[in-house]
């Protein structure tokens, strides 16, 4: 049995920790929603050891703000804006093709919509499986030559990270009926679909990429607000026991945005990792099996199925052209 990856870092090690000591000059990493959240802590992170970072993202203001703010503590290139709504199939493939064959080092999957009201793509997907995980298996598929192009400049591995969530163990992936076209909708059975996709996702792209010199791992980056919550009410959040409701602070065991982007950075840049893929990864660690002992962390079987893998990757396909 292949012993546990670990690392010297934690639940909350900031990304600057686990960046620190790498020298990524030369690199290139691709982060979808970095333009906020965990995603831009990730992307500085990245640019302060060097790496040319883009920042795909839909809105070009934020983009834009995130870059010249990220540009301040930068050490290479630093970050630049590319245009991505991860919500249309035809944004995705405009994005790919504006990059072309350039080599690609870094991709991280790092956008994501959370516990929204029903509602649809512009290619009729469920909004959450839609946008988190058809147009991430697409984005990354269209890439893949890029990453393998990365690889062989380099001459190291090439990675992709997907990040996921604990939400993961709210559903499996429903095969009769994934996008609710004729079940009933509820928000966070459609989150936990999409984010056990995002899992499964990592653990077909490792399969049918590792050999080219490409990994791919899921990350768990763990609880932080966000604008992830932008769907949320306060009320919704203190009777799930995320906010107290007389003085509003958080529920212990929350992280800050930088601390949640520590095993994003980790996935990204860990040397003990190189070549490993797979794998749900969480608080800069092989995630252990999930428990009810322990439900705030770990995963479940069937978000690292190989068979569920497989199906999922067919069933992408089939809906994205792709793959």
């Amino acid at each position: 049995m292949t012993a546990r990856i670990t690392s010297s870092f934690g639940a909350f090690s900031t990304a600057r920790e686990v960046v620190a000591g790498h020298d990524l000059t030369g690199r290139t990493a691709l982060i979808t929603g970095a333009a906020t959240g965990i995603g831009i802590e990730t992307a500085r992170a990245l640019a302060e050891a060097g790496a040319e970072v883009v920042i795909a993202a839909r809105k070009p203001d934020l983009a834009n703000a995130a870059s010249a703010d990220i540009n301040r503590t930068a050490k290479g290139p630093g970050a630049r804006f590319e245009m991505l709504d991860l919500s249309s199939l035809a944004s995705v493939r405009a994005t790919a093709a504006r990059w072309g064959d350039r080599p690609l080092d870094l991709l991280i999957n790092n956008a994501g919509v959370m516990a929204c009201p029903l509602s649809r793509t512009e290619d009729g997907l469920e909004m959450q499986i839609g946008t988190n995980h058809f147009g991430h298996f697409l984005l990354g598929v269209l890439l893949a030559p890029a990453l393998e192009a990365g690889a062989q400049k380099s001459g190291r591995s090439s990675r992709l990270v997907s990040l996921s969530s604990i939400g993961h163990r709210r559903s499996a992936i429903n095969w009769d009926d994934p996008n609710y076209r004729t079940r009933p909708y509820e928000k966070w059975e459609a989150y936990g679909q999409a984010k056990t996709a995002n899992s499964l996702f990592a653990l077909g792209f490792h399969t049918r990429f590792s050999a080219r010199g490409v990994s791919a791992n899921a990350v768990m980056p763990g609880g932080i607000m966000t604008p992830l919550q932008r769907h949320m009410a306060r009320e919704e959040m203190v009777a799930m026991g995320w906010i107290d409701a007389e003085t509003g602070a958080l529920r212990e065991g929350f992280k800050t945005p930088e601390q949640g982007a520590s095993t994003s950075v980790w996935a990204a840049v860990a040397s003990d990792l190189e070549g490993i893929g797979g794998l749900y990864l969480e608080d800069c660690a092989q995630a252990e099996p999930w428990t009810p002992a322990a439900p705030w962390v770990g995963v479940m079987p069937h978000a690292l199925d190989p068979e569920s893998a497989d199906r999922l990757w067919e069933l992408s396909r089939e809906i994205t052209g792709a793959g």
